[in-house]
C-alpha cells in the first residue's frame, strides 16, 4: 500500500470498534483535564496522518536500497560513522540531507529546560520503570494496530521480548542522562538510530505486502508515532501521579519540553509537539477515540511480557525474586488497567497491593525526604539504583546496548 490509499477507509475502521475501551479511557481523560470534544477536523487529521510516513528518513532508506556500486548508496557503516562523527563532503547526498535535517535544532529548543526535564525524569526512578512497562507498554496492548506490527516483527518470542524491553529502557535512560540530548549525547544518537529503524520497518512492510494499510494505516505512521511519544511524557506523568508522586507545573513543562525535542528528532510532525501537558492530552483524547479494539496479538504480547519476568537476571535468590517480580507486575497492572483491562489481555487477576506499597514508598521519598535539603540528591540516588537494577535484569553483566540496525 502507498500513502495515496483512500484515508477515508482508515479512520472509520479503527474508530467503529473504539466505542468501549478507547471511549471509556478518553472520557476519564476529558473529565480530569476538562478537554473539549475533538472536532471532525481533528479526527480527519488523525485519519490522514495514519497514511503519512517520515519522509526524510524514508529518503535515506531508499538510498540504502540502491545497488552496491551506486555512488549515492548509503551503507550502514556510513550511517554509523555520521552518527558518531558527523557527515563529510564526500558522503552520499541522502545521508548529508538527513543529518542536515536532524542537526538543524529548532530555535525553540531550550537546553536548560531539557536538562531540567531530564532531571525530573531521572528522579521518577522506579515509578518511571513501572509506568512505562505497565500503563504505557502493556496497557497499550489493549488496542489493535501497533501491537499487531510488533507481533509481525517477532515480538512474541521470549528472547526477543526480553531484548526489546531492555532496548526501550536503554533508550529512555539515555534520553534522561545529563547532556543526553546534546548532539553527541547517547540519547540523541539513539533517538536518531531508532528513527532509522522505524523507516526501515516501514519500507520492509510496505514492500512485502504483509501489512493491511487500509485497516491500520502505514506500519509506522504519524498518528501512531505521536501516540507513542505521549507514553513517555503526558501518560508517564499521569501514571506516576497515580502512584503518589507530586509533579509541579514547572516540572511538568520541563518534562514535556524534553520529550517535545525527542519527538521532533524522531520525526513527529511539528504541530503535534507540545510544551503544555494539557495540549498533549487533548491530542491523546482524540487518538483514544480512534483506537481499534483489542486484537489477538494484544493478549499474546502481554502474556509474553509477564512471563519474561522469569527469564530476567536477578542477583539474589533468583527463583524467589522472579516470582515476586511477576506477582508485583500483575498487581500493578490490576491497579492501572482494572478488571476489564486484565480480562481484555487475558491476564490473571491480582489484588492491587503493589499500588499501596508504591504510595507508601513515594510518600516517604517525595513528600517527606524529597522536601528536605538533601531531597534532590536522595531522589537522584534512588533513580540511579532503579536504572542500574533494570539494566542488570535485562542484560546481566554484559551491559546494556541497543540492538543493531537490520542487516543491509
Amino acid at each position: 500500500m502507498t500513502a495515496t490509499t483512500d484515508v477515508s477507509r482508515v479512520l472509520p475502521r479503527r474508530h467503529r470498534s473504539a466505542d468501549a475501551r478507547g471511549r471509556q479511557m478518553g472520557r476519564l481523560l476529558r473529565i480530569y483535564w476538562n478537554l473539549r470534544e475533538p472536532s471532525d477536523a481533528d479526527l480527519a487529521a488523525l485519519g490522514e496522518r495514519l497514511m503519512r510516513r517520515d519522509e526524510p528518513a524514508a529518503a535515506l532508506v531508499r538510498a540504502m536500497r540502491l545497488p552496491k556500486d551506486d555512488p549515492e548508496r548509503v551503507s550502514m557503516g556510513r550511517f554509523h560513522h555520521a552518527l558518531d562523527a558527523g557527515v563529510s563532503a564526500d558522503d552520499p547526498t541522502a545521508l548529508r540531507d538527513f543529518f542536515a535535517q536532524v542537526e538543524a535544532t529548532p530555535a525553540w529548543v531550550d537546553r536548560d529546560l531539557c536538562e531540567r526535564g531530564a532531571t525530573v525524569f531521572r528522579r521518577f526512578g522506579q515509578n518511571a520503570n513501572d509506568v512505562l512497562l505497565q500503563l504505557s507498554l502493556i496497557g497499550g496492548y489493549r488496542f489493535g494496530g501497533p501491537v499487531d506490527l510488533l507481533a509481525e516483527t517477532g515480538g512474541l518470542s521470549g528472547s526477543t521480548t526480553k531484548r526489546r524491553l531492555g532496548e526501550t529502557q536503554t533508550w529512555a535512560i539515555a534520553v534522561g542522562r545529563e547532556g543526553g540530548m546534546d548532539r553527541h549525547g547517547e540519547g540523541w544518537k539513539l533517538t536518531v538510530h531508532v528513527r532509522l529503524m522505524h523507516a526501515l520497518v516501514n519500507a520492509s512492510f510496505e514492500r512485502n505486502g504483509r501489512w493491511d494499510s487500509t485497516q491500520w494505516g502505514l506500519p509506522i505512521n504519524q498518528s501512531d508515532l505521536a501516540s507513542t511519544l505521549n507514553l513517555f511524557s503526558g501518560a508517564l506523568m499521569m501514571g506516576v501521579r497515580a502512584l503518589g508522586v507530586p509533579i509541579s507545573r514547572e516540572d511538568s513543562r520541563a518534562m514535556m519540553h524534553l520529550w517535545k525535542y525527542v519527538g521532533w528528532l524522531i520525526g513527529v510532525d511539528d504541530d503535534w509537539l507540545f510544551d503544555d501537558e494539557r495540549d498533549q492530552h487533548q491530542l491523546s483524547y482524540a487518538i483514544l477515540l480512534s483506537q481499534a479494539d483489542v486484537s489477538v496479538a494484544g493478549p499474546q504480547l502481554a502474556g509474553a511480557l509477564v512471563d519474561v519476568q522469569r527469564d530476567l537476571h536477578y542477583r539474589h535468590l533468583p527463583a524467589v525474586s522472579a516470582t515476586y517480580t511477576r506477582e508485583r507486575l500483575l498487581s500493578m497492572l490490576e491497579g492501572f488497567l482494572g478488571t476489564r483491562g486484565m480480562r481484555d489481555l487475558e491476564l490473571p487477576h491480582r489484588i492491587p497491593w503493589a499500588f499501596g506499597t508504591a504510595w507508601v514508598r513515594n510518600t516517604i521519598s517525595y513528600r517527606l525526604i524529597g522536601r528536605t535539603p538533601v531531597g534532590g540528591r536522595y531522589l537522584e540516588w534512588c533513580g540511579r539504583r532503579a536504572r542500574d537494577r533494570a539494566r542488570y535484569r535485562h542484560f546481566g553483566d554484559a551491559g546494556a546496548e541497543i540492538g543493531a540496525l537490520p542487516a543491509e
